[in-house]
C-alpha cells in the first residue's frame, strides 16, 4: 500500500526534503557563520544510518527530490555510503532527484562517485570570480580549488548550477562577469538576496542587495524575457535573450515565494523545520532513537506537516531587519 503523501495545512504537498548532514564547513563565508565557529559536538548529529532511516521515511510518505546540504555535506566523514544508500530510492524511482549543494572545495574527489551513484546536477555556491575577494568572503577558502572542482564535475557529467549571493559593495561590479563566465562554461546562474539567518558581522543591512536593481541591469543589457518552469525550488527563471542563458531569482525579500512552498528541511540532529524563516520545528530524532520501528517517525512526521505556516517573516526595513533567525544557516542547512 502507498503512504497517504505529506499536505499541509494549505494544500500544498510536501515532496522536497532539504537535509544537512553536518554543521561543519571547511569555509566561513561572511554571511553564512561567524569566523570562529562553535559546531555540534559530533554525539549529536545523527548517524548516517540514522539520516538514512529518516529520508527513507520521507520518501515513503511522497518525498520526491531529496537535495544534501551542510554545513559543507562532503566534509561529512563517511558520506558517500549515505548517498549510496539513498540512491537504492533513485533505482527503485521513488525519488526522483537525489542532488546536492556544495562549495566545491571537494568535488575534485566526490563528483565522478556522486555521478557513478545517478546524481544528475549539483549546485555550487560562487559568489566572486576575483581570488582576492573569494578568500575575503569565504575567509579560510581558495578559489583554484572550487574551479578545479567545478570542473571535474563537468568531466564527470554532472550539471553545475552556480548560486550566487548578492552582495551589496562586494560582487554588485561582477553581475555581467559572472554570467558570461556561466554562459561560456555552460553554467546556470542563481542569484540569491541575503538571509537574516544568524547573528553575525557585517550588519545584513550593509550586505543586502535587492535582486529588483539586479534585474533591473540585466534589463539595460538584454532583453529579459519572463519563465514559467520551475524546478521545485523557490527560484524564478527568466532568459537572455541575445545569449539564451536562464538566470534564475531566489528573492525571499523583495518578492515572497511561499505559496508554492512544497519542502521541509532536515537539520543534522534530527530537527525538522517546515520553513525557513520561523523558529517552529519538530524533533525527529527522538521518535527516532525510541523504537527500531518507524511508526512513531511517520506519526511525528505528519503532525510536523500539519503546523507548516503559510510563510515566513523576512523583511529589511530602513531601519532593521525583521524575522531575523538566530540560527545559523549552516545549523539549518543551505
Amino acid at each position: 500500500m502507498t503512504a497517504a503523501p505529506l499536505i499541509d495545512p494549505f494544500q500544498r504537498a510536501i515532496s522536497y526534503l532539504r537535509v544537512s548532514v553536518t554543521d561543519r564547513c571547511d569555509f566561513r563565508c561572511t554571511y553564512c557563520m561567524a569566523e570562529h565557529m562553535t559546531f555540534l559536538p559530533k554525539a549529536d548529529l545523527l548517524t548516517l544510518e540514522e539520516l538514512d532511516r529518516l529520508c527513507s521515511a520521507f520518501v515513503r510518505l511522497g518525498v520526491q527530490k531529496l537535495r544534501v546540504t551542510g554545513g559543507e555535506p562532503l566534509v561529512r566523514k563517511g558520506i558517500l555510503t549515505f548517498f549510496e544508500a539513498m540512491a537504492r530510492h533513485l533505482d527503485s524511482g521513488a525519488l526522483k532527484e537525489l542532488t546536492l549543494t556544495t562549495n566545491g572545495s571537494q568535488l575534485s574527489r566526490f563528483a565522478q562517485p556522486l555521478a557513478d551513484l545517478g546524481i544528475k546536477r549539483v549546485n555550487v555556491s560562487l559568489d566572486t570570480l576575483d581570488p582576492g575577494k573569494f578568500a575575503q568572503i569565504t575567509r579560510w577558502g581558495r578559489l583554484p580549488q572550487v574551479l578545479d572542482g567545478i570542473a571535474a564535475a563537468r568531466a564527470a557529467g554532472l550539471r553545475v548550477k552556480i548560486n550566487a549571493v548578492a552582495l551589496k559593495g562586494f560582487n554588485e561590479d561582477e553581475q555581467f562577469a559572472l554570467t558570461d563566465w556561466c554562459a561560456a562554461e555552460g553554467h546556470d546562474l542563481t542569484w540569491i538576496e541575503v538571509m537574516p539567518m544568524g547573528e553575525i558581522e557585517p550588519a545584513r543591512l550593509d550586505q543586502y542587495w535587492s535582486l529588483k536593481d539586479l534585474r533591473r541591469r540585466y534589463e539595460e543589457r538584454f532583453t529579459v524575457t519572463d519563465l514559467t518552469e520551475r524546478t521545485g525550488g523557490p527560484a524564478r527563471y527568466v532568459r537572455l535573450e541575445e545569449t539564451g542563458q536562464r538566470i534564475g531569482f531566489i528573492t525571499p525579500l523583495t518578492h515572497n515565494f511561499c505559496e508554492s512552498c512544497n519542502r521541509v528541511r532536515l537539520t543534522c540532529t534530527g530537527e525538522l523545520y517546515m520553513c525557513l524563516g520561523q523558529e517552529d520545528m519538530a524533533d525527529l530524532r527522538a521518535p527516532l532513537r525510541a523504537s527500531p520501528e518507524d511508526e512513531a517517525v511517520e506519526q511525528a512526521i505528519r503532525a510536523a506537516i500539519a503546523r507548516k505556516p503559510k510563510g515566513h517573516d523576512f523583511d529589511y526595513s530602513r531601519r532593521g531587519v525583521s524575522g531575523q533567525m538566530t540560527r545559523h544557516m549552516s545549523h539549518t542547512g543551505g
